[in-house]
């Protein structure tokens, strides 16, 4: 009986120590959740931040203390193009914290009594500071970045076509470093005033951009026209000499009309043509010839040669391309000579020397007449006109009529105006010094029979060279 009286005891005993401790230690607890409540009371949660501040366990004061701070080594980093970064500073545009309940109002969303929660639950807050900061100076600060300088901006290049070995090329687009300079401002001066502490001006769409990319469906259509141009040749016949027009020469002509194709710039074409002109237009200019006698002369004047019609040749050149067939044409011409080779003059002509009082006539290189004539009377200053001319027309029985005059011919072969070579049959000299006091009205008086076999082999067109 004695024993297990005594295990009651020590039964009871063990108890009572084990609710002491549990009553201390909830005594401990609450003296630690008491102290907890009190000091949460007055500081804020742990794991607590403010704009990125550490805020854990410090009062409103200790807070606006360091948000001062924050605020006075305040510097927004400018992240740009080609990773370049650029800053501006609190003391730059006089940045200055206003304290006001802001620190306040979030200390009392933090109840001290739920203070034990916070170990497992960290509070990030966001505040907008009570800040001011003077908005010319930041003005001015903006405009001193290196950014908005024009020397330093490059402009976007648009995606555009490039003839290459192999024809047309989209060239991709450039985005270039301009920016725009108000949407850099209005920018810049939101991120501070939200109290952001980077911005990124390519984010920001502060950037100008390319109005054309590589992607452009109507770029992609513009390269198919394009070489479709490219792919023709053009040969331009001038007898014994040719100008070729192909990609090399026609890449500078292309150009896009208002509904987005490719077409012939006409101005650019006239261009090449009037290139062509300065090249092998003869008309009235000075030649070298070698007259029968073997001298070689300069003869000037005229009105003998080749003279391209530019608006006609540049479109017929512009309908050769069009048409997507390789072809040889010749250029258009207001006036034509009887050869095209670079000899134009060629090998059937008349030379007629004043000096001389001399004709010669050459067809096919072989003379079929040499003959004394009579030309224009130089002491009354009728003299025939020197020059390369044409023969403009063949007229058979025809009347000369001028001032005082009047004068039937069989063979009539006018070059230059009213003048022209024919049969003189009321002479009965020729050659000489005769044209000096009795030469004629500018006419090469012919003997009769020499004019009837130049009349008979001769043709529209023949050269007649008078010198």
């Amino acid at each position: 009986m004695a024993k297990k009286k005594s295990k009651k005891r020590n039964y009871k005993k063990a108890k009572k120590i084990v609710l002491g401790i549990l009553i201390a230690y909830l005594a401990i607890l609450a003296v630690v959740y008491a102290g907890g409540v009190f000091y949460y009371s007055g500081h804020f949660y742990p794991g607590s931040k403010i704009n990125g501040l550490d805020s854990a366990g410090k009062t409103v004061e200790e807070v606006e203390r360091d948000i001062e701070g924050q605020i006075a080594s305040f510097e927004l980093v400018i992240q740009e193009r080609e990773d370049k970064t650029e800053s501006i500073s609190a003391s730059q545009i006089g940045m200055e914290y206003h304290k006001d309940d802001t620190v306040k109002k979030l200390k009392k969303q933090q109840n001290p009594f739920t203070w034990f929660l916070s170990f497992a639950h960290h509070k990030d807050y966001t505040m907008s500071a009570a800040t001011s900061y003077d908005e010319e100076a930041l003005n001015q600060a903006v405009d001193a970045l290196a950014c908005m300088q024009d020397a330093n901006m490059t402009k976007p290049v648009d995606a555009h076509l490039e003839v290459k070995e192999s024809g047309y090329e989209i060239v991709p687009e450039t985005q270039g470093t301009e920016v725009d300079k108000a949407k850099v401002k209005e920018v810049i001066k939101k991120a501070i005033d939200s109290g952001a502490q980077e911005v990124n001006l390519e984010d920001e769409g502060c950037y100008t951009s390319p109005k054309v990319l590589s992607t452009d469906e109507n770029l992609a259509k513009q390269r198919e026209q394009g070489n479709q141009f490219l792919q023709i040749t053009v040969t331009v016949d001038f007898a014994d000499r040719k100008e070729v027009i192909n990609a090399e020469v026609m890449k500078d002509w292309l150009a896009t009309d208002e509904a987005g194709n490719v077409t012939l710039d006409q101005a650019k074409v006239k261009e090449y043509v009037q290139q062509l002109k300065y090249k092998y237009d003869t008309f009235g200019s000075s030649r070298q010839f070698k007259t029968a006698t073997g001298e070689t002369i300069t003869v000037s004047g005229g009105d003998y040669g080749w003279l391209i019609a530019p608006n006609d040749t540049t479109a017929k050149i512009i309908e050769a391309i069009k048409s997507g067939q390789s072809q040889t044409i010749e250029p258009e011409y207001t006036y034509r000579g009887y050869h095209r080779e670079t000899d134009e003059i060629g090998n059937t002509y008349v030379e007629i020397s004043l000096a001389k009082q001399h004709m010669w006539f050459f067809k096919d290189g072989q003379l079929l007449v040499d003959t004394d004539v009579v030309t224009g009377n130089h002491n009354k200053g009728w003299d025939t006109h020197t020059g390369v001319y044409a023969i403009m027309y063949k007229e058979r029985e025809a009347t000369l009529v001028g001032e005082n005059y009047s004068s039937p011919v069989k063979y009539w072969l006018p070059f230059y105006a009213n003048t022209g070579i024919h049969d003189a049959s009321w002479r009965s000299s020729f050659g000489g010094s005769e044209y000096m006091n009795n030469g004629s009205h500018g006419c090469v008086n012919t003997p009769p029979a020499n004019a009837e076999k130049i009349f008979n082999n001769i043709e529209k067109g023949v050269p007649v060279v008078v010198y």
